[in-house]
């Protein structure tokens, strides 16, 4: 049933400040405990550029990055079985992204995850090889292949 299903088209941001480090945000609406950098679907009629700045004000209440890099593959992942027909209203297997780097211009001040409807409890700046270890599981393969694709990139 699930191989039935799609995947949700979506964005991935990397953002960078100045040290290096990467933005994550504890997911509000979890009841393990998981980090993860912000993301979001694309919309209809959408570009996945626009959907990734669209994504990161809503998300971290700033628009003040630019993007830097643009993984060129899309990255897929499946959802785990106990989630699937209930996470994304059901409608979808897992999701499939487009993943962007971008480097953040503001101070941390600049940063609101309450500006919108609030998808982080909170949020820090952490170093880019330890996001695997902060991530649920089934995401880790999707992280390791951004950390790849974007290691070495100056903020």
């Amino acid at each position: 049933m699930s191989s039935e299903l799609p995947y949700r088209p979506c964005v991935g941001l990397m953002l960078l400040n100045p040290q290096g480090q990467v933005f994550v945000g504890k997911r509000i609406d979890q009841t393990v405990e998981g980090w993860q950098m912000p993301q979001g679907g694309i919309d209809a009629g959408e570009d996945a550029r626009t959907a990734a700045l669209r994504e990161l004000k809503e998300e971290t209440g700033t628009d003040k990055a630019e993007i830097i890099a643009e993984m060129e593959d899309w990255i897929t992942y499946d959802l785990p079985a106990h989630l699937i027909g209930i996470a994304f209203h059901g409608r979808y297997r897992g999701q499939r992204q487009k993943w962007f780097a971008l480097r953040f211009l503001g101070e941390d001040r600049d940063i609101d995850i309450c500006a919108h409807e609030p998808e982080f409890a909170e949020w820090k700046w952490v170093d880019m090889e330890a996001l695997p270890s902060l991530i649920v599981p089934f995401k880790r393969d999707s992280y390791a292949a951004v950390i790849k694709g974007f290691r070495g990139l100056k903020p």
